[in-house]
């Protein structure tokens, strides 16, 4: 039977993705705004064992830039055209949504759609990550698939591909052709495919993660760290922030650690690993948590900045990606192109 969530459940919700960020995945603020007034309330959370496994299914994101959306907030229906054209396409109409990122803003973007479709717990990042090739999906090489997105103007473009690098490559330019911000859905899969190629209980992990965050507000850090089922890091202030001197979207945060280590955190759009006197101590696909340790904010990585006093602890990572070498491959930081930050035995 499907879990209830109730509205004044979406503030822990919300904390439990921006948790699950990593640094990224864009604030929740946009959403947190337009759900309440979603005739859906209560919403039904389904298992993927709950419903049928041949129920069609399609996965709903935003992509691109997350300051974009802030500036040209969606409308009413901002997936109404992508899930058009993908029924088009598959001659298919899906009756089940799950988010495509279980995490930042794009954890509640399914509930945009909970009037329409049953809501799957289940999605295939399990935290943020930035981009569509990452998506387990297409890591599993799922056939069948399609992958809409807008173009600007009233335009879509959908690919229909076995090619993850495809996906990626065509659809980025489409949506810098949107003008930087696009909703994204991806169709042709069951709820059956969910139970190998997904990270199950997204909302689960986001809502436990987010109630257990807001019992801890007076708790010390390592309590905190303790209470999210994971381990503290390091606290520090912030010392430099600097570029990569050949990867212009790669920085390093260095930080004076309150015990007297040097911290470093290593970040693109989501932290990527930690670093305490040289030695690497979390890397991904670990989710690496920071905020402000006075006033407990979760932070993105551009509210990484010079003088902040930071927490950072880590987030056992979802077991989907550790379960297999091959799977690992594509979330570790050498797939972002950061060479030797795996981390010490």
């Amino acid at each position: 039977m499907a879990r209830t969530l109730e509205h004044d459940r979406l503030p822990a919700l919300a904390r439990g993705f921006s948790l699950l960020g990593s640094g990224g995945g864009g604030t929740t603020t946009m959403l947190e705004l337009m759900l309440p007034d979603s005739p859906a309330w209560p919403i039904g959370l389904h298992a993927v064992g709950e419903l049928d496994p041949e129920t069609p299914c399609l996965a709903a994101a935003f992509a691109g830039s997350t300051y974009l959306l802030a500036e040209r907030i969606p409308g009413e229906s901002p997936f109404a055209e992508l899930i058009d054209a993908a029924e088009r396409w598959t001659g298919v109409r899906a009756r089940a949504v799950c988010p495509l990122e279980g995490a930042g803003l794009n954890g509640l973007s399914p509930f945009l759609l909970a009037d329409e479709f049953a809501v799957v717990d289940a999605d295939f990042m399990g935290r943020a990550l930035p981009r569509l090739d990452q998506l387990s999906l297409f890591v599993d090489r799922v056939p069948g698939t399609v992958t809409v997105c807008g173009s600007g103007a009233g335009g879509v473009v959908l690919i229909d591909t076995d090619r993850a690098d495809d996906v990626e490559s065509v659809l980025r330019g489409a949506i810098v052709q949107a003008g930087g911000a696009s909703a994204v859905v991806v169709a042709g899969f069951t709820v059956g495919d969910l139970a190998e190629h997904a990270v199950e209980g997204t909302f689960r992990r986001a809502l436990q993660l987010g109630t257990a965050f807001d019992s801890a507000t007076e708790a010390p850090l390592s309590e905190l760290a303790e209470r999210l089922g994971g381990r503290m890091l390091g606290i520090g202030r912030i010392a430099a922030v600097e570029s990569s001197p050949t990867d212009e979207y790669v920085s390093t945060i260095e930080m004076m650690g309150d015990d007297g280590g040097l911290l470093r955190v290593i970040a693109r759009s989501e932290v990527l690993a930690f670093m305490r006197d040289g030695r690497v101590e979390a890397a991904s696909p670990e989710i690496i948590v920071t905020i402000d340790s006075i006033s407990r904010d979760i932070l993105q990585v551009d509210g990484l900045t010079y003088a902040r006093h930071v927490a950072v602890f880590a987030l056992p990572a979802p077991g989907w990606w550790t379960s297999s070498p091959d799977r690992m491959r594509h979330v570790t930081p050498a797939a972002f192109g950061l060479a030797g930050l795996e981390p010490a035995a």
